[in-house]
């Protein structure tokens, strides 16, 4: 007997199947908790919930479901434990790169826009490859998935550390093989935090799982600097994370569940798709093109703050890239130290530069999602004002960074700290605002749009953009050490502004956001009918 549930306020469908579970013929291959015999909360194709995302799981739907989990809370909070490291690894190595910069420019003898190319790479096969991982995610086991992906990871940036200083070419191949090692780990590992957990616990354990964020990029710039600085080749500054990805590859395999898809909602029994790939895509184009009234509701502030996003994600990408080259050449033109030749060079900017973006990137977030709190009930649209605050008071701090770096270090440190903890006001919030103007059952489509646009249009291409205009710039004067260092800091000069552009985008985002806030709590809080179909 099926028993179908019609939810019309979201438009859901809800088969609960008394019959012993089987693997769906097109294709989502069951978790090893799967084989218990029970009945099984299933989504169909057509319904308007697609599972994939921890913030469009069924939690809006139960939230005060009992909980029955397949996972022990002890094995759980294991699991946990083991995403995080990885996560910290994941983004350790992907500014390990820029940690060494001047060291690959020399033994490669590249120029500011060739070195950009290894980070523009790197983002673009992590963009293309991220949906692809997304869609066997939703249908494959998520640990074997994970494990592939980790493997291809380990393997490729091991083998980026051997290369030549003919072989260039074959770094910026293996850089993007990472991108796509990294994007099966990336897309996948929130989807099993949002099945161990419910309620609050979940958005505990996701903020710590993004904590590891800032804090594996700063660490990145350290441990790329140590390796370097303590063996004499940079080449080690790219074996440090493969080692200790190998623990977190054994750790994985061991201690890390598959459990049945939407388990946290559906006490323990998961949810299952029926969806074709066809489908889904034809799902996707629709929410990607608007074609719905229900999401009409909250256009304006959606796509104003995806540009503000964009702006953000274009102005971090290329600071984390070029800041510690930049504050390295500083020191040149200073007379503090000589210009690096060959390698290894000197890595002082790295471990400080790694340093003030831990720092910062804790303290910016929770300052952040504070003021948040403290001001919403008050002001309706705080949140886009706070990110408008953020955006655009860091751009004096980015000027004065830019012109006081030849004549004070310090000086250029502490406004540095100054401008990325405004900008890391942003992230919080912005994740916060995407959920309460978007229905849930689109909320996973517009993270997605939001996340590809801002990575296309922003730190995809601004590293390479940079060093572009710096090489533009260098070949209008005979080059020196010290015109190298002003043709990156002319280049630099284009993040300001992108800031004030991306402080605009929020500014008018305040204006709509009530709004349009108010109408996405109209289309959920209609009245709910239900009907009951038995066969």
């Amino acid at each position: 007997m099926c028993c179908t549930i019609i939810s019309r306020s979201y438009d859901v469908h809800l088969q609960v199947k008394k019959e012993p579970l089987t693997m769906e013929p097109n294709g989502p291959v069951s978790s090893p908790q799967d084989g218990v015999a029970g009945p099984r909360w299933s989504v169909g194709s057509g319904s308007g919930l697609h599972y994939g995302s921890f913030v469009n799981s069924l939690s809006s739907l139960t939230p005060n479901a009992v909980e029955n989990p397949a996972i022990s809370p002890r094995r759980a909070h294991i699991a946990i434990a083991v995403l995080c490291y990885i996560n910290l690894l994941n983004y350790m190595e992907r500014y390990t790169i820029a940690g060494v910069l001047s060291n690959i420019q020399a033994f490669f003898d590249i120029s500011d826009s060739t070195a950009g190319l290894l980070q523009t790479v790197f983002i673009c096969s992590f963009l293309l490859l991220a949906p692809l991982f997304g869609y066997l995610g939703d249908r494959y086991n998520r640990k074997y998935i994970m494990i592939g992906g980790l493997s291809v990871w380990l393997l490729t940036s091991a083998g980026s550390s051997f290369v030549s200083s003919s072989q260039f070419w074959l770094l910026v191949v293996l850089r993007a093989l990472v991108g796509i090692g990294e994007a099966s780990y990336s897309t996948v590992a929130p989807t099993i935090i949002g099945d161990l957990f419910t309620g609050g616990k979940r958005s505990i354990m996701i903020c710590i799982f993004y904590v590891f964020i800032p804090v594996g990029s700063g660490l990145g710039y350290i441990a790329g600097a140590g390796s370097a600085a303590l063996t004499g080749d940079w080449h080690w500054a790219l074996r440090i994370t493969p080692i200790m990805g190998v623990v977190g590859l054994i750790l994985m395999i061991f201690l890390c569940p598959n459990p049945p898809r939407g388990a946290a909602e559906t006490r323990g029994e998961g949810v299952t798709g029926h969806s074709s790939y066809k489908e889904d895509v034809k799902y996707l184009l629709k929410n990607a093109l608007w074609w719905t009234n229900d999401v009409m509701a909250s256009l304006k502030s959606y796509v104003l703050s995806s540009l503000g996003v964009t702006a953000l994600a274009f102005l971090t990408g290329a600071l984390a890239f070029w800041l510690p080259t930049f504050l390295s050449r500083a020191h040149v033109t200073q007379g503090l130290r000589p210009p690096c030749i060959q390698e290894p060079c000197d890595s002082t900017d790295s471990y400080i530069f790694g340093a003030v973006t831990v720092a910062t990137g804790i303290l910016g977030g929770s300052l952040g999602t504070f003021l948040s709190r403290q001001f919403r009930d008050k002001m309706p649209n705080a949140d886009p004002l706070i990110c408008a605050v953020g955006m655009l008071g860091s751009v004096p701090c980015l000027f004065i960074t830019i012109f006081v770096a030849s004549a004070s270090i310090p000086a250029t440190y502490v406004f540095i700290f100054f401008g990325e903890l405004l900008l890391s006001l942003n992230w919080a919030v912005l994740a916060d605002i995407l959920l309460y103007v978007v229905i849930p059952t689109r909320r996973a489509t517009a993270e997605a749009l939001q996340i590809s646009v801002g990575h296309l249009l922003g730190d995809a291409g601004s590293p390479y953009l940079l060093g572009v205009i710096s090489d533009a710039i260098r070949t209008s004067k005979p080059d020196t050490y010290d015109w190298s260092f002003h043709s990156l800091k002319y280049s630099l000069l284009v993040c300001p502004f992108v800031g004030i552009v991306g402080g605009v985008f929020f500014l008018i985002t305040a204006f709509y956001i009530t709004e349009d806030r108010k109408a996405v709590q109209q289309l959920l809080g209609g009245k709910v009918t239900t009907q009951t179909v038995c066969n």
